[in-house]
């Protein structure tokens, strides 16, 4: 059995992260101690590390939440979890197409920043006027 504090440094969750979880309903209400520590066995790091992995991966928790669902019942079939991991890799494209817009707006205004002074300054003068750019970049992945 583990403390609290033990599970956090096991997944590299913080505390409050893993309270959280409970509060939300992701990991279990653990056991307590006899002093009312709260105790975590080995179900409960592998269900932490899964949720911390799918975090990392950028599911959100609604999504999460389903495939903890699915693997908790191991008769379901994998189609929907196929489905959830492709809604959120299409997600993940999405923002990348946004980013590489981003990118491109970014370089083209340090490139045509002259370094003078601030009243002529390109990077200024994009910011204040959104039509200066050369993308949409509000609508691109959204």
């Amino acid at each position: 059995m583990f403390t609290i504090g033990t599970l956090a440094k096991k997944t590299g969750t913080k505390v409050q992260t893993i309270r959280y979880y409970e509060q939300i309903g992701l990991l279990p209400e653990p056991g307590r101690s006899a002093g009312g520590q709260r105790r975590y066995g080995d179900s409960e790091l592998d269900r932490l590390s899964f949720v911390r992995h799918a975090r990392q991966l950028g599911f959100s928790l609604d999504a999460i939440r389903e495939l903890l669902d699915l693997s908790d019942h191991p008769e379901k079939s994998c189609a929907e979890a196929d489905a959830i991991a492709r809604r959120q890799l299409k997600q993940v494209e999405q923002r990348m197409v946004r980013l590489e817009a981003l990118r491109t707006e970014l370089q083209r205004m340090v490139h045509e920043c002259s370094g003078g002074h601030t009243a002529d300054c390109r990077v200024l003068e994009v910011l204040r006027d959104h039509s200066e750019c050369l993308t949409d970049h509000d609508e691109i992945g959204a």
